[in-house]
């Protein structure tokens, strides 16, 4: 079963956001991967959960100028190309999480 409880979440320089979760596993997530995965209804139709966004029209290089807490269950996030509608929920962070140990519950998500 997956932890979906931060020890510690971290940015590293403009490029990843680096997550400790409470079992000990450790994610590291390109701010351009959480950019094209937004959540929000703007990126992806709430119903259907089809991407509204095209992904080849964010730059590798998009940081996070800005990363709150929402509650105790996610993150938002402010991109360098303006956007900042999404919420992450932790849950939704750990399995984005592209990690050999991960890969087997991440691939139907990678873009």
């Amino acid at each position: 079963m997956l932890n979906f409880t931060p020890r510690s979440i971290e940015k590293v320089e403009d490029a990843e956001l680096r997550i400790v979760w409470d079992d000990g596993h450790e994610t590291a997530l390109d701010f351009s991967l959480l950019r094209r995965q937004c959540p929000c209804a703007v990126c992806k139709d709430e119903w259907t959960g089809e991407a509204l966004l095209d992904p080849a029209s964010v730059p590798e290089t998009v940081a996070a100028t800005r990363a709150d807490t929402v509650g105790n269950y996610a993150l938002s996030f402010t991109f360098s190309d303006g956007h900042g509608t999404g919420i992450y929920t932790f849950e939704m962070l750990r399995k984005l999480c592209r990690c050999p140990e991960c890969s087997y519950h991440t691939g139907s998500e990678t873009n």
